[in-house]
């Protein structure tokens, strides 16, 4: 199976250290032969080790700018985040305006898709039997996580688009209306604060095809939208998103607008993965709503972005508290959003982590896994380029190292290996001493013989 990922490796920037290897959540990362490795099938994307590479080994392909024209009309879709990303910026409308300078035809916010996907779970939740808690579908690298680690909450997850992909939707459909132009002609671009959107553009879940037609970073376009800001600005006529889609960015804010009593959100990955394994427990029976974020403060914290993440959440409460709080007009939009915006291709788990062969083969497979984390020092200390003693002892069930990969059993192989050295060197030395005294004994009785051979010729 190919895999397309946004997040890649520079090896030539990469040291071998382990600190990427202890953040992945998924263990999808090794270090062999000093360098890190990404197994493909395992990696979900979050963007952890891009955060915490020192070396900056891990990066994110996104879209350049320049992409946008190759389609004859632009449409921008800035995620709510982007708001909260520039010095003394408190409004909205500024980088609005500053989108439409780097030539785009259109701005539609990913707010206002953000405002129809909150509408169609709240009557989801109301009007069909849902598995309880609902789990946000929002955030791409938790649906990936619940695939890998989770696969018995694929069923919980929401069966909406994201609204990202909402607002791509009808941006498009919106544009193609008033301007009476083929839907094939337009391009829609998101404003991407993370690597796991760019992923999910290009192989989406839960859907035969992005509506989204590429994501380009904040982080690359920010120089230029904060020169167009600094420049004054004419703001185009568009229709405007409300506070309810504006704080999806911040954590809280999704159950906020989808209007859930009994709901939790969590952000850092660590964090979503500890309450995942609870509910999968049964451990939180009453909840109905779960908004699980990859990221620490959500998207705000994203790898993509420019602005730290605890001051860009007070910034855009700002920029929040100078927005208009209009009531969100429940438009025929809405009313068909529970049609409209379904998923139509089922969430299916990641068995990348899977033992493979038949019953037999499997069995035998985790006996040996579960001999070998036994026979290991169960520290996970990562120094054998694997997350961990299991995940050790499974890339040598696999083929993949060796129990000398441990430092712990290399080190007591070399003690048994001096040990039999210096036997072997004793033996040796004795083995020597009798050979010598052989020697001297034969050369004596050689010796006796020839003198008795010289008597005998006298």
């Amino acid at each position: 199976m190919n895999y397309y990922h946004s997040v890649r490796l520079n090896k030539a920037k990469c040291k071998g250290c382990t600190v990427c290897l202890k953040r992945c959540p998924t263990e999808a990362i090794r270090i062999r032969n000093n360098h890190a490795q990404i197994i493909d099938a395992q990696c979900i994307d979050c963007g952890e080790c891009i955060k915490v590479c020192g070396h900056h080994a891990k990066y994110a392909v996104t879209d350049p700018l320049e992409a946008i024209h190759n389609f004859k009309y632009k449409i921008a879709l800035p995620a709510p985040t982007l708001y909260a990303q520039f010095q003394g910026v408190h409004k909205t409308e500024p980088i609005i305006a500053a989108l439409m300078s780097l030539g785009f035809d259109d701005v539609f916010e990913v707010a206002r898709g953000a405002e129809i996907v909150s509408y169609a779970i709240s009557q989801a939740l109301r009007n069909e039997d849902k598995p309880r808690p609902l789990i946000s579908s929002a955030c791409p690298a938790i649906v990936r996580l619940i695939q890998v680690n989770f696969p018995g909450l694929i069923d919980n997850i929401v069966d909406f688009v994201s609204p990202m992909e909402a607002a791509a939707k009808f941006a498009k459909e919106e544009f193609a209306a008033k301007h009476g132009v083929p839907m094939e002609e337009i391009g829609a671009f998101f404003i991407t604060p993370c690597a796991a959107k760019m992923t999910s553009i290009k192989a989406p879940i839960g859907q035969r095809r992005s509506y989204v037609d590429g994501a380009i970073a904040i982080k690359d376009i920010y120089k230029q939208m904060s020169a167009a800001i600094k420049k004054g600005f004419t703001m185009p006529e568009i229709d405007r998103a409300s506070t309810v889609g504006i704080k999806w960015a911040i954590p809280g804010g999704e159950t906020d607008a989808v209007g859930v009593r009994s709901s939790l959100c969590v952000d850092g990955i660590a964090n979503v993965m500890a309450v995942l394994e609870q509910i999968e427990n049964e451990r939180f029976r009453d909840l109905m709503y779960f908004e699980g974020l990859a990221c620490v403060n959500g998207c705000l914290g994203g790898p993509l972005t420019v602005e730290n993440s605890f001051v860009a959440k007070n910034r855009l409460r700002s920029v929040m508290n100078r927005t208009a709080m209009k009531t969100v007009n429940k438009t025929s939009v809405f009313e068909n959003a529970c049609e409209t915006l379904r998923l139509n291709v089922e969430i299916e788990p990641n068995n990348s982590r899977q033992l493979e062969g038949t019953m037999r083969e499997r069995i035998e497979k985790s006996e040996k896994i579960n001999q070998l984390e036994a026979s290991l020092p169960g520290l996970d200390c990562g120094s054998c380029g694997s997350p961990s003693c299991r995940a050790l002892a499974w890339d040598i069930v696999h083929g993949e190292a060796t129990e000398l990969n441990c430092v712990f059993r290399l080190k007591d192989r070399i003690s048994e290996l001096a040990a039999e050295m210096v036997m072997l060197g004793a033996s040796t030395r004795f083995n020597t001493s009798k050979e010598v005294d052989q020697l001297e004994h034969m050369s004596g009785q050689l010796s006796h013989d020839e003198r008795g051979d010289d008597e005998q010729d006298e």
